[in-house]
């Protein structure tokens, strides 16, 4: 890629001692191991919308779909600065080119989801999204969030981190002149990617850049990117990787040897019955797309869609 990724943050996850009391959440995976790859835009609510650090715990309370932000001991309401402030930051961070964020999770203002609100009683419920975090979802309803806790999880790591490099490659293609040629290349290549996130979406996709002379190409492009992004939010499963696989095998049906077809096969069944993760026939497809030099294979992000050294594929 011309340029590295840049990814908005929560600032305390990069270590920094932002937090009301003075520390930091260090996500090491996060600055240590991700940000090998990304460029951080770093962003702390709370300090920047005028606060201190230290400074008074605060909460959420009230309505969960439309919460207070409250200081815990002295009742201080900082719903109106916070949301101002979040208005203005929203708009700002239009020009950075972001292509994610990973917010702070359980955080007053940047958790994503199930932040606690607490009622009249002083009761919580787990229902809430952080003022800032709410901001943010609703200025870019489409682009690839997530907060460190839920970056535990192997299946949504590695989901978020192939979504952020596939919008990369696609703002890349956004910077060329926008044709028809152009868009056919990126969907070519991304192909069996889309499969692996949603057989419906692929479809769709495919039918829109075949009749691709039929819109005007700005349309094109922006509904193209509309279905990109909403693609890439799905999940991969096992059972849609397994689908990939199969229909990759079918490109080599003549020219494998009859072993190597069943080594194929038992290898695909192995990570269908969950004993060998995601990586093992993925090296396979790899070995054999340079082996056979099968050119379709060799031009498809799927084998390769974002860098190894992450080891994402090894855990799902």
């Amino acid at each position: 890629m011309e340029k590295r990724i840049r990814l908005g943050v929560s600032q305390c996850l990069l270590g920094d001692s932002v937090r009301y009391d003075g520390g930091h959440k260090l996500d090491r995976f996060i600055r240590d191991t991700l940000g090998q790859y990304v460029d951080f835009v770093p962003v702390c609510p709370e300090v920047e919308c005028g606060l201190g650090v230290p400074r008074e715990a605060m909460r959420l309370e009230g309505d969960p779909e439309a919460p207070r932000l409250v200081t815990i001991r002295t009742q201080k309401d900082l719903t109106a600065q916070m949301l101002s402030w979040a208005s203005q930051r929203v708009r700002q961070l239009e020009k950075a080119d972001l292509c994610g964020y990973i917010f702070k999770s359980r955080s007053p203002s940047s958790g994503m989801e199930r932040v606690k609100v607490y009622n009249e009683k002083g009761m919580p419920v787990k229902k809430g999204v952080g003022l800032f975090a709410r901001a943010f979802k609703e200025h870019f309803p489409l682009l690839p969030v997530e907060d460190e806790g839920r970056l535990h999880d192997p299946g949504l790591r590695e989901n978020f981190i192939e979504g952020i490099f596939a919008l990369k490659r696609w703002r890349e293609t956004l910077r060329g002149r926008k044709t028809l040629g152009r868009l056919v290349q990126f969907h070519t290549t991304n192909k069996l990617l889309l499969l692996s996130h949603s057989e419906t979406h692929y479809r769709y996709m495919g039918k829109l850049v075949a009749h691709g002379k039929e819109v005007p190409t700005p349309d094109l492009y922006r509904r193209y990117e509309e279905q990109l992004l909403e693609a890439l939010r799905l999940k991969g499963t096992v059972k849609k990787h397994v689908n990939v696989l199969q229909h990759m095998m079918g490109h080599f049906k003549k020219v494998l040897s009859s072993d190597e077809k069943q080594e194929l096969l038992e290898i695909i069944s192995s990570y269908h019955q969950c004993r060998i993760p995601l990586i093992v026939p993925i090296t396979l497809f790899n070995h054999y797309v340079r082996k056979y030099q099968e050119p379709y294979l060799n031009q498809q992000t799927y084998l390769n869609p974002h860098p190894t050294a992450l080891k994402l594929r090894n855990h799902v």
